[in-house]
């Protein structure tokens, strides 16, 4: 009785700002995630699992894309320590180039680098077989493993980095003043403060490696995965009972994976940071150093190998057999067949880059602010589209919104994966893309608002100020960067998503990422690479408007100047 109070007293902005993100976490994270369990779990499901861990094939698939994650988390976590490490204790020369080289995989399509690890490393790899004379099989758990370490150690490396650069130097001074030497610093004194930050991106990539669906049906050879094999079971079969137990079974490892990072990120050690860090940091000048930066230099170089062929086999006939100039896959992609890939997949992401920004802000402000008791559902419910893997929320929708909806006869709402482009697929693709997206401007609104001191909404609510005109006039200037980050990582994610919206793209419809995947299923590595640099180029350019058009944030007193 209580709470109804509470909710009644609540203003009308309030209360409209809470409906609107429920129906939108509800319509495009719980109805298709409810309709996955619903069919995973009826009673016709209910054998599927009694052959699935029966069959020595079933039971391997799902040892393959456990083993696939386990590989990927060590592997991409390590790579981004590596990266991190040199940045932040190093004294070396070259780092502004490492840290550019480094977030290239962020703007590009999640398999730019499978199609071209084929080309450098396959059976007659330029690099493998032209120059080592290997005929090394790229297709398999070990190619899968270093495409997808290089496509996700971004995420690690970032993280790590901002942890690195946020530990207070002090204890490492106090431990070289004691005679500790760099080794044993680092292995007593960093790794130890580090140990959550090292847990956290571990866990996140492993859910990304099984939950991506590209790599593997591009790379995986013999090497099936649930992801690849619900697809399968969906697109081959028309068996979507079948993969709804397959996608259930993917979802139990995701979900547990997911609640233990965010276990992990609450135990994040912050003791060592007290205000204002009371030493400097040490660069290692050590000779040391030379064989850690070299390794990441190799790294370095072998990012700029995989996405300068991108770039050369967009503009060359047969990239290493026929390297002759041409301007005809980049036609095709521009002017041709792929002209209208581009236009509706620049236009369903720029509709739903900026939903997913505000509606991540929205949110991140209600649980924050508004919602101490229920914010808790809330903020889960937001951040579902990240914790359920794409295949499985793909195949939701598929189940959730395939039909027509009937009245009495008459059609009332169009199914929304079937229809025409406006009222059919690209409805439930720019939902997907909005519910994938709104996770990443949730965390990063969450921890602007957090420093965000609540004396200086008081303030405007002491003056007469509602809440939403306190959030628009105080609180979102103040917090605009958040606003900025949120929609332009939902623009990058819209623009190269594939696990997601591969299920939901209709003859009405054409993606960007789904040409890349058919052209590169076909052998036509050169349109795939074209597709990819104009992709890549594409994001960039949406990087540009959206700084243009969000602006910077005002500081503290431009927003005074600016109050009535």
């Amino acid at each position: 009785m209580r709470a109804r109070r509470g909710a009644m007293r609540r203003p009308g902005s309030v209360r409209l700002a809470i409906g609107a993100c429920a129906a939108l976490v509800l319509a495009g994270s719980v109805v298709p995630i409810g309709s996955v369990l619903a069919s995973a779990l009826s009673p016709e499901a209910w054998p599927r699992y009694a052959r699935f861990f029966t069959s020595a094939v079933d039971l391997r698939i799902l040892w393959h894309t456990l083993e696939l994650g386990l590989l990927v988390g060590l592997a991409g976590t390590a790579i981004g320590f590596l990266f991190a490490f040199v940045q932040a204790r190093l004294d070396v020369p070259g780092k502004r180039v490492l840290h550019v080289l480094a977030l290239v995989p962020v703007v590009s399509p999640p398999f730019a680098v499978a199609t071209a690890t084929v080309v450098l490393f396959g059976r007659r790899g330029l690099i493998s077989h032209g120059l080592f004379g290997l005929e090394w099989d790229i297709y398999g758990l070990d190619g899968l493993v270093f495409v997808l370490s290089l496509s996700l150690f971004p995420v690690a490396y970032l993280g790590l980095l901002a942890m690195l650069r946020g530990l207070d130097p002090a204890m490492e001074e106090a431990a070289m003043t004691l005679g500790a030497s760099r080794w044993r610093i680092f292995r007593t004194v960093l790794v130890p403060l580090l140990a959550p930050g090292l847990a956290a991106p571990f866990l996140l990539l492993f859910v990304e490696a099984i939950a991506d669906l590209a790599n593997p049906l591009v790379l995986g050879g013999d090497h099936t995965v649930l992801a690849s094999r619900a697809y399968l079971a969906v697109t081959g079969e028309y068996d979507l009972t079948g993969a709804a137990v397959y996608s259930l079974i993917l979802l139990v490892p995701s979900v547990a994976v997911f609640v233990a990072q965010r276990y992990w990120l609450g135990r994040r050690v912050r003791a060592t940071i007290t205000g204002k860090p009371t030493g400097s940091v040490h660069l290692i000048t050590h000779w040391v150093r030379w064989p850690i930066y070299g390794l990441a230099v190799l790294i370095a170089l072998v990012i700029a190998a995989v996405y300068g062929t991108v770039v050369a086999g967009g503009l060359t006939r047969v990239f290493g057999v026929d390297n002759s100039l041409t301007l005809g896959h980049l036609r095709e992609v521009v002017l041709g067949v792929g002209r209208e890939a581009l236009g509706d997949t620049t236009l369903l992401a720029a509709l739903a880059a900026p939903v997913a920004g505000v509606a991540g802000l929205v949110i991140a402000w209600l649980v924050v602010r508004h919602l101490p008791r229920a914010g808790g559902w809330l903020d889960f419910a937001g951040t579902l589209g990240v914790a359920v893997p794409g295949t499985v929320l793909g195949i939701g929708f598929l189940l959730a919104y395939r039909g027509d909806l009937y009245l009495g006869g008459v059609l009332v709402v169009p199914g929304l994966v079937g229809g025409s482009a406006i009222a059919g697929g690209a409805l439930a693709i720019v939902l997907a893309y909005v519910v994938r997206s709104v996770p990443a401007g949730l965390r990063t609104a969450s921890g602007a608002l957090a420093q965000l001191h609540p004396s200086l909404e008081e303030a405007a609510h002491g003056l007469g100020a509602g809440p939403g005109r306190t959030f628009r006039t105080v609180t979102l200037p103040l917090i605009r960067p958040a606003l900025l980050t949120g929609i332009s990582y939902s623009f990058a994610r819209c623009m190269t998503s594939v696990s997601t919206i591969v299920f939901l793209v209709t003859p009405g419809t054409q993606i960007i990422t789904s040409q890349i995947l058919s052209a590169a299923g076909t052998g036509r590595f050169g349109v795939a690479f074209a597709y990819c640099t104009v992709l890549t180029a594409l994001v960039l350019a949406g990087f540009g408007v959206i700084r243009l058009l969000v602006g910077r944030a005002p500081t503290l007193h431009r927003v005074a100047e600016r109050q009535p």
